[in-house]
């Protein structure tokens, strides 16, 4: 356990927040679909060199999903078992209920959460996406190359563009990252 372990805890340094990019037409409320939970975590995972994998166990009247850590030195480390029952006894119930119950796993393995809905959060209607993952990368090529003023002048760029756009690109940096962003600010105040 000792490879994955270690693995596991620098993944988790390059976690993003689980977007909230989906609509709930009946509660009227946004969430993180499974989607979004699984691009929260995928890369980093496996930039580490950890593949996730999702087993399903046979249960009466529902689910039971275990979320599992494969690490590429063979070591596993499984984070329990989730049970959902399903709303109907019926192929529709049953996927539902598989994908709540794989997201919610997912993020309970992960120490994730869906993205503050504060009311200053991004919302997706309002941001665009690709723009968004546009600016994030433009600030990664910077730091990879270790240009401080670059990353503050992208950084300054994003908090002209607003509150909304600025925290979701903020969201999808690693922590490294954003101490990186915080340094380079710091560095022209």
């Amino acid at each position: 356990m000792k490879l994955v372990s270690a693995a596991l805890v620098k993944a988790q340094q390059g976690f993003a927040p689980a977007l909230k990019s989906s609509t709930n037409p009946h509660f009227k409320s946004r969430y993180a679909d499974l989607a979004a939970c699984v691009e929260a975590v995928l890369d980093s995972l496996n930039a580490n060199g950890i593949m996730l994998m999702q087993k399903q166990h046979p249960h009466d009247g529902g689910v039971c999903v275990e979320t599992i850590f494969v690490h590429e030195s063979g070591e596993m480390l499984s984070a329990g078992m989730l049970t959902v029952p399903a709303s109907k006894q019926d192929p529709q119930g049953y996927g539902s209920a598989l994908t709540y119950a794989r997201r919610y796993s997912l993020m309970a393995a992960c120490g994730i959460a869906p993205e503050d809905d504060d009311g200053n959060a991004a919302k997706p209607d309002t941001i665009d996406r690709t723009l968004v993952m546009k600016v994030r990368t433009r600030i990664q090529e910077h730091i990879a190359a270790d240009r401080p003023m670059g990353v503050w002048e992208e950084w300054e760029a994003t908090q002209e563009a607003g509150t909304e756009f600025a925290k979701a690109v903020w969201g999808g940096l690693t922590t490294p990252e954003r101490e990186y962003v915080r340094n380079a600010n710091n560095g022209r105040k």
